[in-house]
């Protein structure tokens, strides 16, 4: 190995588990993290500081003060900025470990734009906020037989599961409808960043386990636990369900798009406008609201004051609307200020 290699990576390799077999077979791997909040910046930090080659950052979302508290990745600059998570995270990487490559995507993972975001990687780790998402995840995962790991944290309470498909359980065999009525989020729960810190370290420690090829150390159960409460529980994931609509039937509904709502954002009075397919020109779009309200632009977003609302504007056409969770009004402030 090289000397820089091998001393940066000692303590690891001496672990007999892994060795020099397995710190090589991280560094060619290729990984790629569906959100950069809480959860994915813990897990890019732990996975790049681990030595894995490539990773893909994707996050639709900017970095804000509330973050600072949980999100390991960013610091007051990027809040005060309003740096895009997913490029303020390479940025983070980049300056602790240059050896790894890392690939950071501005975008808000959709059915049409699932194969570009999701292909070409050997491992799928779940950072995102919500149970859309997560189901259109698996859907592509399963399809296209791509290993990913659900993770998720609120209050003290983490969760994760490792899925195979074909091998164990999916996320539609366990949860086989999203779950209804009133759900606990970051905004209305809080989260204490052990918690996060928690699933996320069980969660990139399969990760190694499956890019190392160490498959028969994987965990096969649906994990829980509450760091405040000290309680844990463990639901068996090993085998698939027959009667499963994913992975028994085959039926991929999310990733055909069948009835994608608006999504509030975790963590903040918000709602994010999809407008797919619409690119928009942040510049000439800044001197247009410029007499109506405060607004500001870089070349990845726009950021555009209005009264109590607050409308950050991508290059693609989606909008993120801070103000309201009612998605009527955040279309008709989408409407009104950039067209329909």
């Amino acid at each position: 190995m090289e000397p820089e290699f091998e001393e940066r990576y000692s303590r690891q390799i001496l672990f007999a588990p892994l060795g020099e077999q397995g710190q090589r077979r991280l560094r060619s791997s290729r990984v790629a993290i569906l959100g950069c909040g809480a959860t994915g910046s813990t897990l890019a930090s732990l996975l790049a500081r681990s030595g894995v080659g490539y990773l893909r950052l994707v996050d639709r979302d900017f970095v804000e003060p509330s973050n600072l508290q949980r999100q390991n990745l960013f610091d007051e600059k990027d809040a005060a900025e309003s740096t895009p998570k997913a490029l303020a995270a390479a940025h983070k990487i980049a300056s602790f470990n240059s050896d790894v490559l890392v690939e950071a995507q501005v975008a808000d993972l959709r059915p049409e734009n699932a194969n570009p975001i999701l292909s070409g990687v050997d491992l799928l780790l779940d950072g995102t906020d919500n149970f859309e998402t997560r189901y259109l995840l698996n859907d592509y995962a399963v399809k296209n037989s791509v290993p990913w790991i659900y993770t998720s944290s609120v209050g003290s309470y983490g969760v994760t599961m490792n899925i195979l498909p074909g091998e164990t359980a999916c996320l539609a065999c366990i949860f086989p409808e999203p779950p209804i009525g009133a759900i606990e989020t970051c905004d209305t729960a809080g989260i204490l960043n052990s918690a996060v810190n928690f699933a996320a370290s069980l969660a990139a420690t399969e990760a190694m386990k499956l890019l190392t090829g160490a498959k028969d150390s994987l965990r096969r159960t649906l994990l829980s636990y509450d760091v405040w409460g000290n309680q844990h529980a463990e639901i068996s994931a090993s085998v698939p369900s027959r009667d499963c609509r994913t992975c028994g039937r085959r039926e991929f509904v999310h990733l055909s798009g069948e009835g994608r709502p608006h999504i509030t954002l975790c963590g903040r009075n918000s709602v994010q406008i999809h407008e797919h397919s619409r690119p928009i020109d942040l510049a000439a779009m800044s001197e247009r609201l410029a007499p109506h309200g405060l607004v500001r632009h870089t070349s990845v977003m726009l950021k555009f004051q209005k009264d109590s609302f607050e409308l950050t504007l991508f290059p693609d056409g989606r909008a993120i609307i801070k103000g309201t969770t009612d998605p009527a009004v955040a279309r008709s402030l989408y409407a009104r200020y950039v067209g329909n």
